[in-house]
């Protein structure tokens, strides 16, 4: 629906700017900027189809035409087919566009400048070719040149507009991410502060532990037993310090956290390009040859960014441990998108997969197979119980999980649109 509300609105933004034109020669082909508005929106926006959008901003530009004309003359009669033209161009325009364009990014600003010149120039020609076929109006080899000048300079200010855009948003995001960095050091200095409480409550903890074994060894051995009942009391005491100070701790790191990580919240895109970047960096570490695809359908704005991100993150991490070092074509797949009324996560990787005993008691707390049998170190990360623990208490989603040996492994996580969306933000240049 959202698609379908940026493609309409998209049509008649373009519609509108058609009233801006020129007439060529003293015939009905006119030359308007909309075409401009046209090729920024398609390129602009990545998950518009092109030949629909054609279609469509044809349609609108005719309709256009029609009612100004209506306006000014009182009659259409002369002009309805020499108007319907004007949707040739477009739609042509766009199927040059998007075979030209087809499997290939629309990131690279100079080479679509040169499809945006050929795509515009053709569409004229092959206009200017139908008009003179049936009104001989205008010939195609006295235009050409003039066609192709019209195409350079109005491929050249959606160029320097699309340009223009894409170095605000970079500025944007370098004076935010600046934002961040000032938050994230004075956000590290406190909870240093609350690591050094810890740090502390480690050793007194350590200290009970001692003072409960050399209690027990009394009792064992039934020596002392008029300091049974003193060393108890004091072991009781001590615990109940221990509570105290982590409660202590835990209001303090809530406090910073509730705070300092209240942002507003992100788009899916930020939040993928966040993980991508910092999970390429993590594979380059490990010195692993692995792939990371990411496969977005749908952009929103959600204010559980933090919840989304240590959810992938972590699945991310898990699927990185999972590929063996000596694997060469590693590769991890995260794809979203929607599925009823509910969006869909899926990471899956082509590791050494998990066997059915195992698969038994992923969920459960502790768990891992990841252990290093030298040192007896088990890395869990955030751990898959707490993973669960996020999708499907605090969001209130399902998350499972396939896998087979030798060919690797898939989590699936659904969570209700209605919790991740914040309906406010809902944005049709998103």
């Amino acid at each position: 629906m959202k698609k379908v509300k940026k493609l309409i609105l998209v049509s008649l933004i373009v519609g509108l700017f058609s009233q801006i034109s020129i007439g060529l020669m003293n015939s009905d082909f006119r030359v308007s900027v909309a075409v401009i508005f046209f090729e920024a929106f398609i390129i602009y926006y990545d998950d518009l189809k092109i030949i629909p959008t054609g279609l469509l901003s044809g349609i609108t530009v005719y309709i256009f035409r029609l009612i100004s004309y209506y306006l000014m003359n009182g009659n259409i009669s002369n002009v309805i087919f020499s108007y319907l033209l004007e949707i040739v161009f477009y739609v042509f325009y766009a199927i040059i566009f998007s075979v030209l364009t087809k499997n290939r990014t629309r990131k690279n600003l100079n080479y679509l400048f040169l499809i945006m010149v050929i795509s515009d120039f053709s569409g004229n020609l092959l206009e200017v070719i139908l008009r003179n076929m049936t009104t001989d109006t205008l010939s195609p080899s006295k235009v050409s040149f003039t066609l192709l000048i019209v195409s350079i300079v109005r491929s050249a200010i959606a160029w320097l507009i699309l340009n223009g855009i894409k170095y605000y948003k970079m500025l944007i995001m370098k004076e935010e991410h600046e934002h961040r960095y000032k938050k994230l050091l004075w956000l590290t200095s406190q909870l240093k502060t609350e690591m050094y409480w810890i740090e502390k409550n480690m050793d007194n903890i350590e200290e009970v532990m001692s003072k409960s074994y050399k209690l027990y060894e009394k009792i064992k051995n039934n020596m002392d037993r008029e300091t049974w009942e003193e060393g108890v009391l004091n072991i009781a005491r001590d615990v109940h310090e221990i509570k105290k100070e982590n409660y202590l701790i835990f209001r303090g790191l809530k406090s910073i956290t509730d705070k300092e990580l209240a942002d507003k919240g992100m788009n899916i895109k930020d939040i993928i390009n966040i993980l991508s970047e910092t999970m390429k960096r993590e594979i380059k570490e490990l010195e692993k040859n692995i792939e990371l695809e990411f496969k977005i359908s749908y952009n929103f704005y959600t204010s559980k960014h933090y919840y989304l991100m240590s959810i992938l993150r972590n699945l991310v991490m898990n699927s990185i441990d999972a590929i063996p070092e000596s694997k060469k074509d590693g590769k991890i797949t995260i794809e979203e998108g929607i599925k009823g009324q509910s969006y869909y996560f899926t990471v899956s990787d082509n590791g050494s997969g998990i066997d059915d005993e195992e698969l038994k008691d992923i969920f459960s707390p502790g768990f891992s197979t990841k252990i290093n049998y030298d040192t007896g170190e088990i890395n869990r990360g955030l751990g898959l119980s707490i993973v669960q623990y996020i999708v499907e208490e605090q969001l209130r989603g399902t998350l499972s999980v396939s896998s087979v040996i030798g060919k690797g492994t898939k989590f699936e996580i659904n969570i209700p649109r209605e919790i991740l969306e914040e309906k406010n933000h809902e944005d049709l240049y998103s």
